[in-house]
């Protein structure tokens, strides 16, 4: 892994390099957490790009199905997130803004998934860039597999501007 930090973004880069003998399975994300400083939860705003949202059994794992979902630009208000989503564009962006404050967290290499958790009655927001769905090492759903010898890369970035 590699982190770059600038003034106001952070931008992860992971590696995976398989051995020359064995195959690696890429099913691995990461979970940021945001608020927003003294602005209630409602009043935060939301922007999602439009992907395809994952249905999910009642164990909360993704079915294989999926429906079209967004683009979606709203205040958060009393929405409840805990859902898995297949990106469509390639470098999808997710922000949050309020209060003067706008982040942004941009998917931009390897990264199709992502997962957005988003508790109505907790004041934060994860926004979750991920290689693969839950449980796509048991599914085999949206796997990827390295083959030996081979270099995985996948990156995002976090952006984070504030002002008047």
């Amino acid at each position: 892994m590699a982190a770059v930090l600038n003034p106001n973004s952070l931008t992860l880069h992971t590696t995976v390099f398989a051995d020359s003998g064995s195959s690696v399975p890429i099913s691995f994300g990461f979970h940021p957490y945001f608020g927003i400083p003294q602005l209630p939860r409602a009043q935060w705003r939301l922007q999602l790009p439009h992907m395809n949202r994952l249905q999910l059994d009642q164990r909360g794992i993704p079915t294989g199905a999926h429906e079209s979902f967004g683009p979606f630009d709203s205040l958060l208000g009393d929405k409840s997130f805990d859902d898995g989503f297949a990106l469509i564009g390639a470098h999808s962006s997710f922000s949050l803004s309020g209060a003067g404050r706008h982040i942004t967290a941009t998917l931009l290499e390897n990264f199709p998934y992502a997962q957005i958790f988003a508790p109505k009655d907790k004041d934060f927001i994860a926004l979750e860039p991920m290689t693969a769905p839950t449980s796509a090492l048991t599914s085999g759903q949206g796997l990827q597999v390295l083959a030996p010898g081979g270099q995985f890369r996948a990156s995002f970035r976090i952006t984070v501007h504030s002002g008047a």
